[in-house]
C-alpha cells in the first residue's frame, strides 16, 4: 500500500471474508465508485467525476456526514486504498483481494484520527468494526448475485 492504516490511531479496525465470486466481478463492485450507493446502505451519495487511479479525488456522504476522498492506491483486482476527511476525523481505508479456490477473499482496514476518535474512542471503535463488518457483508452478498 501507497498509505498504510495508521498503527498508532486511536481507532482502527480489520475484518476478512471470502466471496464465492472471481475477484474481477469484486474488485469492479468496489472500484465502480458512482455505485456504491447501490449496494452500501450507508451511502447516499458517491460522485467520482473521473476515470479511477491513483492521486484521483471523490467525494461522498454517508451517515449524514460529506467525506473528501483521495485514491492513493490501485494495483487492479489487488489493492485498493483511499484516504478520507470529514469534519474533525481523518480515515486510511485498503482494500485487498486475493483468488481463494473460485472465489475471493477479501480483507479490509481501517484508520481513524483526529479529535472526534480522540475524544470518543470507544463510540468511534464500536461504529467502525459494525461498519466494516456491514460493508463486507452487502461486498459479499451484491458479489454473489
Amino acid at each position: 500500500m501507497n498509505i498504510p492504516i495508521n498503527k498508532n490511531a486511536p481507532v482502527q479496525s480489520s475484518f476478512n471474508i471470502y466471496i464465492d465470486a472471481p475477484k474481477e466481478k469484486v474488485w469492479g463492485l468496489l472500484t465502480n465508485i458512482n455505485d456504491w450507493p447501490n449496494w452500501q446502505s450507508d451511502i447516499t451519495q458517491a460522485i467520482l467525476n473521473q476515470d479511477l487511479g491513483e492521486g484521483v479525488a471523490f467525494k461522498w456522504k454517508a451517515g449524514g456526514l460529506s467525506f473528501n476522498s483521495q485514491i492513493h492506491t490501485m494495483i487492479p483486482e489487488e489493492k485498493l486504498g483511499w484516504t478520507g476527511n470529514t469534519i474533525g476525523a481523518k480515515a486510511i481505508h485498503n482494500w485487498f483481494l486475493s483468488s481463494a479456490g473460485k472465489g475471493t477473499e477479501v480483507y479490509v482496514e481501517e484508520s481513524l484520527q483526529g479529535v472526534f476518535p480522540n475524544l470518543f474512542t470507544g463510540y468511534f471503535q464500536k461504529n467502525l468494526d459494525k461498519g466494516v463488518q456491514k460493508n463486507l457483508m452487502e461486498l459479499k452478498l451484491v458479489s454473489e448475485k
